[in-house]
């Protein structure tokens, strides 16, 4: 099942893509976000599936959508899980030292994007950056997941541009602030459930800046795959449903070209995963207020 947030006619509502079209989930009982949603349980899912098996849907082409979770009280995402990446890190800066154990950075959840809203290059930054990333979505609140059980906690996975303003990033060595500017989270275009993604680590992952690949990988290089991942974190801090985390990307960003490359306003960015879809942006500068 895929499931979406998205505005038609001025209402906003979660639904289930259905063919080309959404079946609206609205007026039936349903929650109408998918954080609430998710909170429901199996039973929302149930009703979810039912409504999707009757009725009209309201063709994709008219409606626009928005992330598949707007608000979710954390948005995680892992640094250097990916070697190649890494490598490329190291190439550009032989005195950087890898990660021996998960190393983990928040995203404001304030950044969150829709999946074709303007990318937005802030004034104070002139080095923007793309990394196209697997997105896990949680689907119940947790805590301590042994890794043998993390799969029974996610309720799906999304497309992340896990955009990072690299001059900010260097600034801190959290590097929160050069990951959190607004409109740098895009994910979507819907949160497909785990029956419909078999086996999350094995996942091409392509980015394309103006037509151009840039990034092209397989979610089998992480490091430290979802499972993993979802167990380290449970260890420290609650899991909520909706809870974002991002899961790390391959080689072939902006910063570790020789020379850089980084976007400009009017760059086209399109994230694509294998059997989650695309996201495809424009970078627009941001104006001043």
């Amino acid at each position: 099942m895929k499931l979406v947030t998205f505005s038609y006619q001025g209402r906003r509502s979660i639904g289930v893509v259905k063919g080309d079209g959404i079946a609206d989930l609205g007026g039936h009982g349903v929650p109408q976000t998918m954080e609430a949603f998710l909170n429901a349980g199996a039973l929302a899912f149930d009703r979810a599936r039912e409504l999707a098996g009757t009725g009209w849907a309201i063709p994709i082409a008219d409606i626009r959508l928005h992330a598949p979770v707007e608000h979710p009280q954390k948005f995680l995402a892992i640094a250097a899980n990916y070697q190649s990446h890494i490598d490329e890190v190291l190439a550009n800066n032989p005195a950087y030292v890898p990660p021996t154990s998960q190393r983990w950075f928040a995203k404001m959840p304030s950044c969150i994007n829709g999946p074709y809203d303007p990318i937005l290059m802030p004034p104070e930054s002139t080095q923007l950056d793309y990394e196209v990333e697997l997105a896990i979505i949680i689907g119940r609140r947790c805590r301590r997941v042994p890794r043998a059980h993390a799969a029974s906690v996610i309720a799906g996975y999304t497309v992340c541009n896990d955009v990072s303003a690299r001059d900010w990033q260097r600034r801190s060595p959290t590097i929160m602030l050069g990951k959190s500017f607004d409109t740098h989270g895009p994910l979507g275009p819907w949160l497909v459930t785990p029956d419909e993604i078999g086996d999350p680590h094995s996942l091409s992952l392509t980015c394309r800046v103006n037509g151009e690949v840039r990034q092209s990988g397989s979610t089998a290089e992480m490091i430290d795959d979802c499972y993993a991942q979802i167990e380290y974190l449970s260890t420290v801090c609650t899991l909520e449903a909706g809870d974002v985390i991002a899961t790390g990307t391959p080689a072939g960003t902006g910063l570790g070209m020789k020379p850089p490359r980084l976007l400009q306003p009017g760059d086209v960015v399109r994230c694509e995963i294998e059997r989650l879809g695309v996201i495809e942006a424009m970078v627009q500068s941001e104006p001043v207020q």
